[in-house]
C-alpha cells in the first residue's frame, strides 16, 4: 500500500545483507489468489483519495480496538498461507518478518496453528498501533519507541522491543544535495520553503487551500505529489506554489526546507526528523493517519495543528527559532540508533 512499507522492507533487507545474511522480499498482497491483492490496493487508494469517510468507517470497524467481537483480517490472510509456506520451504528461511499488518495476521495465524515452522517477527511501522498489527502467534514485535513497545507487550504478553525507524543512512543532518536544493528553492522574496507531504499516492484533503494559506502567510509551499500527476497539475496552478512529482533526492530537499507539513505520520515524517527538520501534523488522512499524527505529537516528536491558525502559528514560531519538537533527535540521534538486526539474529538462532 503506497511505498512506505516497501521502503521499510528494502532497508531491512539491506541491513540484513550488510550483516552477512540472505534476505528475500515478498509482497503479501501478491500471495493472495489472483486479483484479490490488486483489488485491495485499488480499493484502499480510491477510498482514501475520494471517499475518506468510507475508509474512516472501515478503520473504526476493523482496526480500532473495542469491546465484544470485532471483524478482523485473519480470514483474508489465511488465503496466502499455502504460498507463504511454499516460499519459506523453497528459500530455506530461518525466520519470517512482517512489515505490513496483513502479513502480521498471516504469520501470527500460521504460528498459532502450527503451520509455520520458523519463528515470525513483526516490525510495526505505525505510531498508533491498531489491532490488526497484533497477533499472539507471532514470536517477536519490534516497535518504533520504548513507549509503543511497552503498550504492545501489555496487550499481547509476548516478547517486544524498540528498534527505532528503518531509514537509509542518507537521511541525516546536512546530507549531500542540500546546497543544490537550497539554491533551487531560493525565491526572489526569500520566502522560507515548507514541504507539503502527500505520500506516494498524492493523498490529502484541501491541499490547494493549504498551499494558498502557506503562500499568503509568507512561505513557499513545496507540494510533494508523489506519483499523482493529476494532483501535481492541479497544485501547480495555485499561485506561489511549487508542485513536484516523485523526488529521488528526498534527504537534500528536506534539509533545504524550513518544515514539513505532514498528514500521515509515515516515512516522510520520520525522514524529516532524521534530517533535523521540524514536522507539523495537519489535516491527517483518516484512520491510521489521524491517530498517528496525534500520537507523534503526544510523544513530543512533532506538533499537531488542529486548524489553519495553529498551522501558521507553529510555522512562524519554528521559522523564528522557537522550540522545535524532535530537533534534539537530529543532534544526539538516540531515536535513530536502534537496530532491528540483532533482534532478528537471536530469533533465527533459536530455530537453528
Amino acid at each position: 500500500m503506497g511505498s512506505g512499507h516497501d521502503m521499510v522492507a528494502g532497508e531491512l533487507a539491506r541491513r540484513l545483507r550488510r550483516s552477512g545474511h540472505e534476505a528475500v522480499h515478498a509482497d503479501v498482497l501478491d500471495m493472495l489468489p489472483v486479483g484479490i491483492g490488486a483489488g485491495l490496493r485499488s480499493f484502499y487508494r480510491s477510498a482514501v483519495r475520494h471517499v475518506p469517510l468510507l475508509y474512516a468507517g472501515i478503520y473504526a470497524a476493523f482496526f480500532r480496538a473495542g469491546d465484544g467481537p470485532r471483524p478482523g483480517s485473519a480470514p483474508l490472510a489465511a488465503l496466502a498461507e499455502d504460498r507463504l509456506r511454499a516460499k519459506v520451504a523453497n528459500e530455506r528461511a530461518d525466520a519470517v518478518v512482517a512489515v505490513f499488518h496483513l502479513a502480521a495476521q498471516l504469520t501470527g495465524r500460521m504460528r498459532a496453528h502450527g503451520r509455520l515452522a520458523v519463528p515470525s517477527a513483526v516490525v510495526i511501522t505505525d505510531f498508533a498501533v491498531h489491532r490488526q498489527w497484533l497477533h499472539r502467534g507471532n514470536d517477536l514485535n519490534l516497535c518504533l519507541t520504548p513507549e509503543i513497545a511497552r503498550e504492545v507487550r501489555r496487550s499481547l504478553g509476548r516478547p517486544t522491543a524498540a528498534c527505532g525507524p528503518l531509514l537509509p543512512d542518507r537521511f541525516r543532518p546536512h546530507p549531500a544535495g542540500e546546497a543544490y536544493w537550497r539554491q533551487r528553492l531560493a525565491s526572489g522574496d526569500e520566502r522560507p520553503p515548507v514541504l507539503l507531504s502527500t505520500g506516494a499516492w498524492g493523498v490529502g484533503s484541501r491541499l490547494g487551500a493549504t498551499a494558498r494559506l502557506l503562500s499568503g502567510a509568507g512561505y513557499l509551499p513545496v507540494a510533494l505529489c508523489g506519483r499523482n500527476e493529476r494532483l501535481r497539475r492541479l497544485l501547480s496552478k495555485v499561485p506561489g506554489t511549487l508542485a513536484m512529482g516523485w523526488v529521488e533526492d528526498m534527504p537534500g530537499l528536506i534539509a533545504a526546507s524550513s518544515a514539513l507539513v505532514d498528514n500521515a505520520a509515515g516515512q516522510t515524517a520520520l525522514e524529516a526528523l532524521a534530517v533535523g527538520v521540524p514536522v507539523v501534523g495537519y489535516r491527517p488522512i483518516p484512520g491510521h493517519g489521524v491517530e498517528g499524527v496525534r500520537r507523534m505529537a503526544v510523544l513530543g516528536l512533532t506538533e499537531h495543528a488542529s486548524d489553519s491558525w495553529q498551522l501558521v502559528q507553529c510555522l512562524d514560531r519554528l521559522a523564528w527559532g522557537g522550540p522545535v519538537p524532535g530537533r534534539r533527535l537530529a543532534a544526539d540521534r538516540p531515536f535513530f540508533q536502534g537496530d532491528v538486526v540483532p533482534h532478528l539474529e537471536r530469533l533465527a538462532a533459536r530455530r537453528r
